[in-house]
């Protein structure tokens, strides 16, 4: 799955949600944020980095090379964090991501930096994820492995 496909699918669900206004996306060889839009209805933004998948066949270690993508897209979203404006952040990725962003991405980040997770299946189906639901997740883990 490619980071053009994962951005468009969360650019249409974002719209289906009323983001649609001032919506800039960016090309795969630009440097900046990937997704910004504001809503239509009042001064909220998203702004939203992605990534794509990496192809199995083609990758020696798929599970290293998601890696490496979900530590670098969580830098790019930090990095792009604004303390004076009160944005929503997002992380878009595919959905072969799940398991590493609900073990390894503290809900208390994501609650202090108001940040979403957006996971897109292969049919353009998006998952919003708050720190709520990442709580909860995390929360059965901990009960599980005890």
């Amino acid at each position: 799955m490619t980071e053009k496909f994962v951005r468009r699918a969360i650019i249409d669900w974002l719209s289906r949600k009323g983001y649609s206004r001032g919506l800039r996306e960016k090309h795969t060889d630009e440097h900046g944020v990937d997704i910004k839009v504001r809503h239509n209805n009042y001064a909220r933004y998203f702004i939203v980095e992605t990534k794509g998948g990496t192809d199995a066949k083609k990758v020696k270690h798929p599970r290293s090379r998601r890696e490496v993508y979900f530590i670098y897209v969580l830098g790019q979203i930090a990095t792009r964090m604004n303390t004076t404006a009160r944005y929503n952040y997002g992380v878009g990725l595919p959905d072969t991501y799940r398991e590493k962003v609900m073990r390894r991405l503290p809900w208390q980040f994501c609650k202090n930096n108001n940040l979403f997770i957006f996971l897109v299946n292969k049919e353009g189906k998006v998952n919003q994820f708050n720190w709520k639901q990442l709580k909860a997740h995390q929360g059965r883990l901990k009960r599980f492995r005890r």
